[in-house]
């Protein structure tokens, strides 16, 4: 009842914006509450509704411990963001797994775009030089540094960075890992590192502010994303990654299908055996090993970005998009046309 009150108020307050602006376009995004809110207004008003999916709500939930698959509530979700994409005009999704598992569902291809997840590349100049104040602060030393830096959410897979960092000691008897960020697992993980045989290896910053998050990116050599496999990091592709190479960082991530969309094994970065800490500490320890194609990844991983990710290329699509439903005409002949 909390939710369809909500989503009243939200299409009251879009159609109120509606009378002063007079759109020829809504263009909602997830979750679905707000999909329905739009969507009720569109109807109403007879305007074409775009829906942009950047998750499935209910997977998320799932993902970071507030949901169980299957649940009612879960099914009640799924359902709710199947009658708004059914009933907008044009949809689209950050990545290509999302788009096929809409197309699972029966939706038409033709009405669902993918605007792949990208990075602004304006704000990312020249990679920021490593602060040796600030690795000697943290006790980093001299030797290579392994890096995460985002939420500490179940489904990211940290646990299985911190299983792996006793292999990769013993490997690199210098290496770090280095984990910025906070989040629900934040207390289990650092309980866990204590334990830990490489404990004098790893380093926890917490939370630092925006404007700092590029000093810590600089101390890294490898970034690492080891998620674990489920519904939502198979289907979705993470920002994080894309940040990452856009720094000009080394990548090393799980092979989860969100991984697979943006990362080419061996080109662009590695890729490992996901909910795996051996696969993931020897991926980690190959990596170290191969320093002389170090520059080879940075400079692919960044073209890739700059080819298929930078955010102002990106966002032109959005006017095929617009384009194709102006020239259909007002809601509720699109279908028909279509």
């Amino acid at each position: 009842m909390r939710e369809w009150r909500e989503i009243a108020r939200l299409a009251e307050a879009i159609d109120t914006v509606c009378k002063d602006w007079r759109p020829h376009i809504l263009h909602a995004h997830s979750p679905a509450l707000c999909g329905e809110a739009a969507l009720k207004v569109a109807k109403h008003r007879k305007i074409p509704l775009v829906y942009e999916i950047r998750a499935f709500w209910e997977d998320a939930s799932v993902g970071n411990g507030t949901g169980r698959e299957g649940s009612l509530k879960y099914r009640l979700t799924r359902a709710l963001e199947s009658h708004v994409v059914g009933e907008a005009d044009a949809i689209v999704t950050i990545c290509d797994g999302l788009r096929r598992d809409l197309i699972a569902r029966g939706n038409d291809p033709a009405r669902i775009t993918v605007m792949p997840n990208g990075v602004d590349l304006s704000l990312f100049g020249s990679p920021p030089v490593r602060d040796p104040a600030l690795a000697a602060e943290l006790g980093l030393g001299d030797g290579p540094v392994i890096g995460f830096i985002g939420s500490f959410y179940d489904y990211e897979g940290l646990d299985d960075l911190i299983a792996a960092m006793p292999a990769l000691i013993r490997h690199h008897p210098d290496a770090h890992l280095l984990l910025v960020g906070g989040g629900p697992r934040q207390d289990a993980l650092k309980l866990q590192a204590e334990q830990s045989e490489a404990s004098a290896a790893i380093r926890f910053v917490g939370r630092v502010p925006h404007e700092q998050v590029e000093r810590y990116y600089a101390l890294a050599d490898i970034m690492a994303y080891p998620r674990k496999k489920s519904r939502l990091t198979d289907l979705v592709t993470p920002l994080k990654p894309l940040e990452a190479m856009a720094q000009g960082k080394l990548v090393a991530a799980s092979d989860v299908g969100g991984h697979r969309e943006l990362i080419e094994d061996g080109v662009t970065g590695t890729l490992f055996a996901a909910d795996d800490p051996d696969a993931c500490g020897t991926a980690l320890a190959e990596l170290l090993d191969r320093r002389d194609e170090w520059e080879h990844y940075r400079t692919e991983g960044r073209k890739h970005v700059e080819t298929r990710h930078d955010w102002a290329r990106n966002v032109e699509r959005y006017q095929d998009v617009y384009q194709t439903l102006l020239r259909i005409g007002p809601y509720r002949n699109l279908h028909a046309a279509a």
